[in-house]
């Protein structure tokens, strides 16, 4: 089990992935992502993740430029937005997000959606930036197993992460399950729901019980169930607060409890019926 906020771990080509990270979706590009990425990276994180459709790939690196934390102790993930799939389009955005994060490489790239048909394409384009040396690691978001079995059924390299959408009421125990076994590293967005899970009942039971806030305990049983998190948050306190989840544990009776508060209901879209941008 991770025991701080630098434990990682430890994907399938050999990189290590921070277990905790800093999620910058719907953060303003300028100001206010630069002082988010400052705080969370002088309070100990390693890992911010972007994306293009963000709009604030930009602030981080700025962000990233003024602190002056040693490139290699980060962890920089962005991802392709779905107009841009297709094997030059994947290599052209991928530059564009460099370009922007004013980096040389980065950490990790994702498929923001599976879409229908295009993925295979896209996917090869990241296996050669992965073989180019352009970017560590290299995977998937929102992918359901049909999605995965079918890539896996062509591609050269395996998927090292899938980011979906996972909390309380998202167990998704079956895609945790296949995900482990092939030995590909869950990572949750919409870990607390966006604040949804924070008012209930059951929750803010063992968050009592532990002294901890919900959130917490979340983000706790997150990472008891070996799933990457990155939690949003514009606030210097709370992205403290937020990682501070390593000096307890979470029973098997608590475990069970939250896991007892799936719904299979999503915040975000289906990723079977988001099909946005692809038709643009």
């Amino acid at each position: 089990m991770p025991r701080s906020l630098q434990d990682a771990t430890t994907l399938h080509n050999g990189v290590e992935m921070p277990w905790f990270g800093l999620g910058v979706f719907k953060v303003e590009e300028g100001e206010e992502v630069i002082e988010a990425v400052k705080a969370a990276l002088k309070h100990g994180y390693k890992s911010i993740d972007t994306a293009k459709v963000y709009k604030n790939e930009e602030g981080v690196g700025q962000a990233i430029k003024e602190l002056g934390v040693p490139r290699d102790e980060l962890f920089i993930t962005s991802k392709v937005w779905n107009r841009d799939h297709g094997y030059e389009k994947t290599l052209e955005a991928f530059d564009k997000s460099l370009d922007r994060l004013d980096l040389d490489y980065l950490d990790l790239y994702l498929i923001h959606w599976p879409g229908k048909d295009t993925f295979k394409d896209t996917w090869k384009a990241l296996e050669k930036l992965y073989k180019d040396g352009r970017v560590r690691a290299i995977g998937v978001c929102n992918f359901e197993i049909h999605h995965l079995e079918e890539l896996m059924s062509e591609a050269e390299i395996k998927p090292m992460v899938n980011q979906v959408e996972y909390h309380p009421h998202l167990t998704q125990k079956e895609l945790l399950s296949f995900c482990q076994k092939e030995g590909i590293q869950l990572e949750a967005w919409s870990p607390l729901k966006h604040g949804e899970l924070l008012t209930e009942p059951t929750i803010s039971a063992i968050a009592k019980k532990h002294q901890k806030t919900e959130a917490q305990v979340i983000l706790r049983w997150d990472l008891q169930n070996k799933v990457v998190t990155i939690p949003k948050s514009i606030k210097e306190q709370r992205i403290i607060d937020n990682a501070n989840v390593f000096d307890f544990e979470l029973s098997k009776e608590d475990m069970e409890k939250i896991d007892g508060l799936n719904k299979n209901e999503r915040f975000g879209p289906h990723p079977d019926e988001f099909m946005i941008g692809f038709d643009d």
